[in-house]
């Protein structure tokens, strides 16, 4: 069996890697192709050093774009690839564009597809990440779930059981495995920071910061948060950008995005972390550390049930009032039950199982 596994974008990488090995491990080829969607070396190469990934068999350089432009890119660039290659499975991680484009490539040629993070719901259909979930389960074969509630949300959907396999959190498998390089690095010292008592924030979606005069008014609220313990601020480039023409701004340590080790660093020495990142929420249940998440729905439920995380909507005055509520509490460490860092030997186990079938 040959799996051809797709990585683009910062939130697959850390995906990708245990996922390749494990396969690997059970004698199964794994090439990889990295689209390209993130290019730069704070969101692309400074991942494949640190976390060991192999150098991609294929890079397609797509760069960045608009939704449409980045897809339609990745869809010319990478049907070539899968004609000549003609792999058993494409296998997929996640929900950005790489996923949906290469997941419809596949399929359209009769491929089947594995989408690693299937089921997944924030039943928000602003976000674009929605979309692309929703129709990469939709073209999938072998949907991999990370959680009940997303094995849930796959059987009410009407997929056949056949299809789904509950197997956890393969973002989780990476982050156990590096947490104890991550802690030992200086980047705390670096940033003059004492452990438990900062403010990890990092907002990257349009709705948060697209709109300037939100953005200033949430930065007013982390400003205001920063008179209580400093506020710690990788910004996304787009967010950095935008960042310039807000007063206030400097009262926060905005910094440049930092690689994956550095930044699992930050979180597990936080005593607070904000965001609308889906990654950071699963990070923070995971590290035990209270999180807020700045939006009106998750995709990832389980990290209000059993994790750290609480879901807080996006007004600042709230998310400020919500903020200093957890500050003044303790919140009790919890990590769902599959989250134990074999989820990837749980997807080469089902791939593994087929080809013993086919023998």
């Amino acid at each position: 069996m040959h799996v051809l596994c797709i990585a683009g974008a910062r939130p697959n990488f850390m995906k990708i890697k245990p996922v390749m090995a494990a396969l690997m491990g059970q004698g199964i080829e794994a090439s990889l192709v990295h689209t390209g969607q993130h290019y730069d070396q704070a969101m692309d190469r400074v991942f494949f050093d640190e976390l060991e990934i192999p150098e991609p068999d294929f890079h397609l350089g797509v760069g960045s774009g608009t939704h449409a432009e980045q897809t339609a890119r990745i869809m010319l660039a990478f049907e070539p690839i899968l004609l000549r290659l003609r792999p058993d499975v494409v296998l997929v991680v996640g929900d950005v564009n790489s996923t949906i484009a290469c997941a419809l490539v596949a399929a359209k040629l009769g491929i089947p597809v594995a989408h690693v993070e299937a089921g997944l719901r924030s039943r928000d259909w602003s976000m674009p990440e929605e979309i692309n979930r929703v129709v990469t389960d939709r073209l999938s074969a072998y949907l991999f779930a990370p959680s009940p509630d997303a094995v849930e949300n796959l059987k009410a959907e009407g997929y056949a059981g056949d299809r789904v396999h509950l197997v956890g959190n393969v973002m989780v498998d990476t982050l156990l495995t590096m947490l104890d390089r991550a802690t030992s690095r200086p980047i705390l010292a670096a940033l003059g920071l004492t452990y438990k008592k900062y403010c990890l924030v990092t907002l990257h979606r349009p709705s948060n910061v697209d709109d300037g005069i939100h953005l200033e008014r949430l930065v007013e609220a982390l400003a205001e948060l920063s008179a209580d313990l400093p506020v710690v601020f990788p910004a996304h480039p787009r967010t950095a950008a935008r960042l310039k023409d807000v007063d206030l701004a400097d009262q926060l340590v905005v910094t440049e995005p930092f690689g994956y080790l550095d930044f699992l660093a930050l979180e597990a020495g936080a005593r607070l972390v904000l965001t609308d990142s889906g990654g950071v929420q699963e990070e923070t249940t995971v590290l035990g550390v209270p999180c807020l998440t700045i939006r009106t729905t998750t995709e990832r439920p389980i990290t209000v049930v059993e994790g750290t995380n609480r879901v807080v909507g996006t007004d600042p005055k709230t998310v400020l009032a919500e903020a200093r509520v957890t500050l003044a509490s303790e919140v009790a460490p919890r990590r769902p039950s599959l989250w134990d860092g074999h989820a990837s030997r749980r997807i080469a186990e089902v791939f593994a199982a087929q080809v013993a079938v086919g023998d």
